[in-house]
C-alpha cells in the first residue's frame, strides 16, 4: 500500500470536504482526487459516494478511516515518544465517563496539577466514545466506575484506582443523629443510582435484607447531579462521600452514622502501547498510595 495515498483520503475523510482539504494542503481537486482513486483501486472498494452534491462515507470508507485513525495517530505518538527526552511540555490526554464525580478525578489528578511542563487535556464523554479515543490513541487514558466488558477484538487494560464507601448523606436536619439505616430509609426519601449502576444493585439487595421498601425520590446516572438534589434537600442520597467532600466539610451536608457496607469502584482504563505516556506511572503510584478503601464494618439494621 501506498500510505501517501491512504493519507490524502484520510484528510479528506476528516474535512468532509474535498475542496476544503485540496485548498487547505495547496493541492488541485484533481490531484487529491486521483490520489483517491489510487487508494480505491488497490483496496478494490469505493471509498466515497457522493448524496447530495456531498461526499459520504462508504461502509469500506468508514472501516479504512479507523484503520487510517490508527495508523496516523500511531505515527505522531511515535514523534512524540522519541522526543520526549528533549521536549519542554509533556501532554497527558485523559478521558471521563460523563457523569463521573469531579472530586475524584480531582483527586487521581492531584500528582500532576501544578506540574512545571505538564499540559492535561480533559475530556468527558460516553463510554463508547471514550474507548474509541483509546483506540484511536486520541486518549492516554480514561476514568470510569464501569469497568469495559473483556472483549477479544479490544486490547484494553483495566486497572482498578479507587474503592470509595458508599454512604447515605443528607441534610443535617434529615440525617439527625444516632439513627439506624432501617430508620433512615423507612423515613425519609432516597435518592439513588439508577439501575445500571453496580451500586444501586448492592442497595437493592441492602434494602430486601433490612425489610426495607425505601420511597424514592430520584433515580439518578450522573453523581454530580445527585450532589445537588441531595443539597436540595430533596431526599437522602446514596453515594460515595468524596463526590460531596466540599459540602460535608462546610457542613451543608451530613454523613449518617450508620454504615451502609457498599462501595463505589473507579477504574483506569488504558490501551496496550508499546510506548505508554509516561505520566500515567506517576498518577498509577499516586492512587496506589492515596486510595481510601472501603470501611470494614458492617451495614447497621
Amino acid at each position: 500500500m501506498n500510505y501517501n495515498h491512504l493519507r490524502y483520503f484520510w484528510e479528506v475523510a476528516r474535512d468532509g470536504n474535498l475542496t476544503r482539504t485540496a485548498e487547505r494542503l495547496n493541492l488541485s481537486q484533481s490531484a487529491v482526487s486521483v490520489q483517491i482513486r489510487k487508494l480505491e483501486d488497490r483496496l478494490g472498494q469505493p471509498m466515497f459516494e457522493r448524496r447530495n452534491r456531498q461526499l459520504h462515507l462508504t461502509e469500506a470508507g468508514r472501516i479504512t478511516l479507523d484503520y487510517a485513525d490508527t495508523i496516523f495517530g500511531a505515527g505522531q505518538e511515535l514523534v512524540d515518544t522519541l522526543r520526549r527526552t528533549g521536549s519542554v511540555q509533556q501532554v497527558l490526554r485523559v478521558g471521563a465517563l460523563a457523569t463521573l464525580s469531579r472530586n475524584f478525578q480531582i483527586e487521581f489528578l492531584r500528582p500532576l496539577l501544578g506540574t512545571p511542563q505538564v499540559e492535561l487535556v480533559l475530556r468527558s464523554g460516553t463510554s463508547i466514545e471514550l474507548l474509541q479515543g483509546l483506540e484511536t490513541l486520541s486518549l492516554d487514558v480514561v476514568l470510569t466506575n464501569r469497568a469495559p466488558a473483556p472483549d477479544a477484538l479490544t486490547a484494553f487494560i483495566v486497572q482498578p484506582v479507587s474503592q470509595q464507601p458508599v454512604s447515605v448523606i443528607g441534610r443535617p436536619e434529615r440525617i439527625g443523629a444516632n439513627k439506624t439505616l432501617r430508620e433512615l430509609l423507612n423515613t425519609h426519601p432516597i435518592i439513588v443510582p439508577t439501575l445500571e449502576s453496580p451500586v444501586r444493585a448492592g442497595f437493592d439487595t441492602l434494602c430486601a435484607q433490612l425489610g426495607v421498601r425505601p420511597v424514592l425520590a430520584a433515580e439518578v446516572d450522573d453523581m454530580a447531579m445527585m450532589r445537588l438534589l441531595a443539597r436540595e434537600g430533596i431526599g437522602l442520597a446514596v453515594l460515595p462521600p468524596i463526590v460531596v467532600k466540599n459540602e460535608l466539610e462546610s457542613g451543608l451536608l451530613k454523613e449518617a452514622d450508620a454504615v451502609v457496607g457498599l462501595t463505589e469502584s473507579f477504574y483506569a482504563v488504558t490501551a496496550k502501547r508499546k510506548f505508554p505516556n509516561p505520566l500515567l506511572a506517576t498518577l498509577f503510584a499516586g492512587s496506589a498510595k492515596g486510595s481510601p478503601t472501603a470501611s470494614s464494618k458492617s451495614a447497621q439494621g
